[in-house]
This record gives structure tokens, C-alpha cells and sequence, in this order.
């Protein structure tokens, strides 16, 4: 099974280069395609990169006969819901799509492992918690609409056309390479965690804080932080299974432990050691109060069990980010 070459569309983006790094490291040949239109080339660092979008159906023919992969880990998603908001078309257009296009084309190359990067948001806004894979599925937003429309795709491929997936619903992604030789590098940058580490390096002019007045702790939101290594290990365990036969499945990725963002900020400044503006504004449309996970099942199904705890997580943000000028 090492040795096995695999496409990993979106390759050059946050998740896709992690995962590229772990695969190469566990003996796989990670070729990346990519439009590049979110995704760096500094990022290409452990495999050949095809230029190409995912709704270029000649395109990936092209690559997929090129290379011909064992297997497709697919990243190449818009992400930003307050932009899937604004224009829903280009989500849809891309998300839905691109993907259905994307998985015709690994039919036709007689692919039949298949890995997707999903997210909590496929969820909505949490009746219990933590929030276990059975729970109901009502995005409440075009961005996880569509990440939910291509796991209701994905269920008929497998009961029909006897297509084998891995959808991996993702809580929060965060941390770096402990390396620095990539990191977060999102352009407009949302995430709570390079946004306080830009506050605290001066390149932002403080940190803003959306909702005192929630049911928990201490009246901000809580998040389920998971460090980008061990996203790509339970990636490239899902690629494993895929090829050892496994069936088509759902998995939650987190880490079962709930951080409220005032207590992000607090371990933000214990690791950095720097005091940064903090600004408290009222409650963002669409962020729910909660979101944890269980991940029970990723557990028994790939084994994975997650290394990284918080202040690790903070750690390798914060050496990326000091020591990255170019953004």
C-alpha cells in the first residue's frame, strides 16, 4: 500500500499540504491538483503539481490517466461562510459541482477509494453534545448546504454504484508543521487562532470577540480545536482503510474537548508570552454556542487517536506566523 500514489485535489491549500506532508512521510506518493486559486506553490513540497479545477472534467481525465491514483483525497472546497452568504452561485458552482464532476471522473478511472473533507457545519445548530455522527443533519448556512449535498451524493454512489467513501466532518482546524514549513495562510483570514496570533504580532490592530452573552462558561462560544497533523493522520489512515476493503463511513474529527474563545485568547497569550487588544462586539449571525465533538467512531473505525492538545496546537501557529513575512 505504500508506494501508492494518490491525488489529493486541493493539495496546495492549509489541510491538503498537511496531509500531503503525512503521506509522503508514511511512504505514499501525494500528487497534488490544484487551481491555485486558494492553494500556494510554496505549499508543493512532497510531489508533482498539476494546475487544474475541479470542474474541468478534460482536465482530470488528463491527470487522473497521468498518474493513474489509488486514491482521491478531495480539499478543493470554498470555505468561508460569511462569503457563502454573500455568493452562494460560486459555493454551489465549485462545492457541488466541481465535486460531482470531480467524482465522475474517478468513476470512469476506476478509482473506488475516495476521501472527502466535510465539516460540523453539515450539522447545524447542536440539540445534544458532544455531537455524534447520528446527529441530525440542517446546515443552517450555503456553505455547509453544500458539503452536505455531496454527502447525500456520496450515500447514493456507494448504494448504487458501489462507490466507497470516507467523509470526514472536520471541527476546528488550526497549528502548523511543527517544522514551519507551512502553516495557516488563509487570504481574508477568518479563524480565531491566526487572527489573535496577527493581533499579537502587531500586523492586525486587535482581537475582536462576537457574543459575551452565551450559555457557557464564561459567556463566549466553545470550540473544538484539532491540530492540522493530526487531520492529515486520520486522512492518510482513511486512504489505508479505503484500500484494505474498508466500507463507505462518516467520521467526526475533533477532539472532544471544548475551549470557549476567552480561554483561546488567555493560552494564546501564555505561549506567546505578549499581551494583545482584545474588543468585545455582540453576536455574529449563524455562530452557534457549542460545537464539540465526538469522535468515538474515528477512534474504533481508523484507530486515530489525536497527539496534539491546545497549547501544542498554539505553539506551532505561533512559529509559523512570527516566521512567516510573506502574508
Amino acid at each position: 500500500m505504500a508506494g501508492e500514489t494518490v491525488l489529493v485535489v486541493g493539495g496546495a491549500g492549509y489541510i491538503g499540504s498537511h496531509t500531503c506532508l503525512d503521506l509522503a512521510n508514511k511512504g505514499f506518493k501525494p500528487v497534488v491538483f490544484d487551481n491555485f486559486s486558494n492553494g500556494h506553490r510554496e505549499f508543493v513540497k512532497w510531489g508533482p503539481a498539476e494546475e487544474g479545477d475541479i470542474r474541468d472534467r478534460a482536465r482530470l481525465d488528463e491527470v487522473l490517466a497521468k498518474y493513474k491514483p489509488a486514491a482521491i483525497l478531495h480539499f478543493a472546497a470554498l470555505i468561508e461562510v460569511g462569503e457563502s452568504v454573500k455568493d452562494p452561485v460560486a459555493f454551489y458552482d465549485n462545492n457541488v459541482i466541481g465535486t460531482l464532476t470531480l467524482l465522475s471522473a474517478a468513476q470512469a478511472a476506476g478509482i473506488n477509494a475516495f476521501v472527502f473533507s466535510s465539516t460540523c457545519a453539515t450539522y447545524g445548530l447542536p440539540q445534544t453534545l458532544p455531537l455524534d455522527e447520528t446527529h441530525r443533519q440542517v446546515p443552517i448556512n450555503p456553505y455547509g448546504r453544500t458539503k452536505y449535498i455531496v454527502e447525500q451524493a456520496l450515500g447514493d454512489y456507494d448504494q448504487y454504484k458501489d462507490f466507497r467513501s470516507v467523509i470526514l466532518r472536520y471541527f476546528n482546524a488550526a497549528g502548523a508543521d511543527f517544522d514551519g514549513r507551512i502553516g495557516e495562510w488563509h487570504t481574508p483570514e477568518t479563524h480565531a487562532i491566526p487572527l489573535a496570533i496577527e493581533a499579537v504580532l502587531g500586523r492586525r490592530q486587535g482581537f475582536k470577540v462576537f457574543g459575551t452573552d452565551y450559555d457557557t462558561r464564561d459567556g463566549t462560544c466553545v470550540r473544538d480545536y484539532i491540530h492540522v497533523l493530526d487531520l492529515a493522520d486520520a486522512h492518510v489512515r482513511a486512504v489505508e482503510y479505503l484500500l484494505n476493503g474498508g466500507t463507505s463511513v462518516a467520521l467526526n474529527l475533533g477532539t472532544g474537548t471544548g475551549t470557549t474563545v476567552k480561554e483561546l485568547l488567555s493560552a494564546i497569550e501564555d505561549v506567546t508570552e505578549r499581551p494583545f487588544p482584545v474588543e468585545y462586539a455582540g453576536r455574529r449571525e449563524g455562530d452557534s454556542t457549542t460545537l464539540v465533538a465526538n469522535n468515538d467512531k474515528a477512534k474504533a473505525v481508523l484507530g486515530w487517536v489525536p497527539q496534539y492538545d491546545l497549547s501544542r496546537i498554539i505553539e506551532s501557529a505561533w512559529k509559523w506566523h512570527a516566521k512567516s513575512n510573506n502574508h
